[in-house]
């Protein structure tokens, strides 16, 4: 099975769905933001306090290209992934791209926010949901709507992925 690259806002479920996934499909799961402050030794928090968020995109770009010489690997992204247009020409060649849709009232409501560099103003989530919806639609090539629950999202993705 070729990858599955899980995108998304962040706090819509992809790494809690991509658990889900990886175990009823048999396939690996990674973390890209745990992988990425694995490989750097920092926290996402600190590189964006010491380096900005350039610097972080650049080591996010080197860990996708990293991530993708893997075979029948789920990979949960980071929620900014789709701010490099190169990362999408990676992923597709290496996978198949699930965009985890939910609304920014659902982050709000479902998720812990703390650690995520770009959502100390609760306010911006709204901002980066309008700067990256049409990204992500771009880069997808699954959309699952993640409004409900997760494993109801998590259904979603194996179901669709059986019938292949």
């Amino acid at each position: 099975m070729n990858n599955i690259y899980l995108i998304g806002m962040p706090g819509c479920g992809k790494s809690s769905i991509g658990k889900i996934v990886s175990e009823k499909l048999n396939l690996k799961h990674i973390d890209a933001d745990e992988y990425l402050e694995n490989k750097y030794s920092q926290t996402i928090p600190q590189i964006f306090a010491l380096n900005g968020e350039e610097d972080f995109r650049q080591k996010e770009s080197v860990v996708i290209k990293e991530l993708s010489n893997m075979q029948s690997v789920l990979i949960s992204t980071g929620g900014g992934v789709v701010v490099k247009e190169n990362n999408k020409s990676i992923m597709k060649k290496s996978g198949i791209i699930v965009f985890i849709h939910t609304t920014p009232e659902n982050i709000l409501k479902n998720s812990n926010l703390s650690g995520r560099p770009l959502l100390k103003d609760k306010n911006l989530i709204y901002d980066i949901y309008k700067a990256r919806i049409n990204l992500y639609k771009d880069f997808a090539d699954i959309i699952i709507d993640n409004n409900s629950s997760i494993e109801y999202a998590a259904n979603q993705i194996i179901n669709h992925f059986n019938k292949e």
